[in-house]
């Protein structure tokens, strides 16, 4: 009760301060020409608001509760030097700065925005380019994070940080971004409870995405496309993946996702397209695949070993190279449903099931796993012969490893 008490007495004080506020102008022939300087000169809840031109600041402190708004997107110029905006105060807005040359360290991660053991902060319409780490969230919480665009520049990954990172945070929004070219566009390590959703991340390095060691986190409706590595999901329980795309992340060492020791999750209604392995499994346990897409990949899912008591339901296997690759012959996941653009059976009493089941694991992929040489007799007809044999009478692969009511037609949804 008394919490509640002093929660309704500082959220009435906030209202009451809001009341009183005012706004401080900032532009090169203002009397105030600079954000440190309007900083210094605000009262709580006071509005910034810079004025277009170019702003040469850096190691500019947030420490109360302030508005900050550009207009028409002012340069905020860090010239290499450090860290550009960070915030320590709960209740702050940054909204509508051009950010530039954030300076770039071996020891320290300096960020063109810094949120820092605080809460109830938004930043959006905010444009960073020519950093090292874009948005730091670090020990924040209750906060979004809104239409940012975030352009890196990075080369290698040891010179080069993330686009928007969170680091023991919670609760956190991060919606409609678009990150490109650093090393991860999104990075969560030990934040649980947030929300990933209608963002763009491409082109970067390693990672569009990647989450470790965080749990009950959301990301749904994203792209993550042309990425190095594609999407890495380690270490975390209960993720909900929904209705995102993975798409055209291509190499030796490449994937749409990776999940590396992930209990009870679900992967729902989500498209991998054109990767060199749809999903890569490994130590992952309790999960549910469906209505997926997987198209045109050459792996669609690799299962690795350590997974069990996993569901496949109702998902669409179109075209790849191989629907499903399996090191182990033991195996208690269940696929149920799904449609395969490679089954050849036949449905007799036209229910719109087939009515031999289908063997998802090829004896080829079994050979790949062990000497990936092999690959290059892919199309050849000795390969289709072995693979018939096992599909006949099994060996080397799962015996139990069906799908006994594969559908005749894609699956709608």
């Amino acid at each position: 009760m008394n919490r509640l008490l002093i929660s309704i007495l500082i959220a009435f004080m906030a209202i009451i301060n809001s009341m009183h506020a005012k706004t401080i102008t900032v532009c090169n022939s203002c009397e105030v020409t600079s954000i440190k300087k309007a900083i210094a000169l605000a009262s709580d809840y006071d509005t910034i608001k810079v004025k277009k031109g170019t702003y040469k600041e850096y190691n500019i402190l947030v420490d109360k509760p302030l508005t900050i708004i550009g207009e028409n997107y002012p340069v905020i110029d860090g010239e290499l030097k450090g860290e550009i905006i960070t915030i320590t105060s709960d209740n702050v807005t940054v909204d509508g700065l051009f950010i530039i040359n954030v300076g770039t360290s071996y020891t320290e991660d300096y960020a063109a925005i810094r949120v820092q053991k605080c809460k109830n902060f938004l930043i959006q319409n905010v444009v960073l380019e020519k950093l090292f780490f874009g948005i730091y969230l670090e020990k924040a919480r209750d906060g979004k994070v809104f239409h940012n665009k975030i352009i890196g520049d990075a080369i290698e990954e040891y010179n080069s940080g993330n686009g928007i990172q969170l680091w023991y945070s919670k609760n956190i929004l991060i919606e409609h971004n678009y990150v490109e070219r650093v090393r991860d566009g999104i990075y969560l390590e030990f934040s649980d409870d947030c929300t990933i959703k209608n963002n763009v991340s491409a082109n970067n390095l390693r990672y569009g995405l990647h989450f470790m060691f965080s749990n009950n986190d959301i990301y749904r409706d994203n792209t993550f496309e042309s990425n190095g590595a594609g999407v890495a999901v380690m270490f975390s329980k209960k993720i909900k993946m929904y209705n995102n795309i993975f798409k055209e992340n291509w190499g030796t060492a490449s994937y749409g996702m990776l999940l590396k020791e992930i209990n009870d999750a679900e992967i729902i209604g989500n498209t991998f397209e054109e990767n060199t392995i749809g999903i890569n499994i490994e130590g992952s346990n309790r999960i549910v695949y469906k209505n997926n897409n997987f198209i045109n990949n050459g792996w669609a899912i690799k299962v690795r070993g350590a997974c069990y008591t996993n569901s496949f339901l109702s998902n669409n296997f179109l075209y790849n190279s191989f629907d499903i690759s399996y090191n182990s012959n033991i195996n208690d996941n269940v696929f149920d449903k799904n449609y395969w653009s490679n089954y050849t059976g036949y449905d007799l009493d036209k229910n719109g099931i087939g009515d031999v089941p289908y063997r998802p694991v090829k004896l080829f992929s079994y050979i790949v796993n062990r000497t990936p040489e092999t690959i290059i007799l892919l199309r050849s007809l000795f390969i289709d012969i072995i693979d018939f044999s096992e599909k006949v009478s099994p060996v080397f692969t799962p015996d139990n490893l069906l799908d006994n009511n594969p559908k005749m037609k894609k699956i709608e949804w």
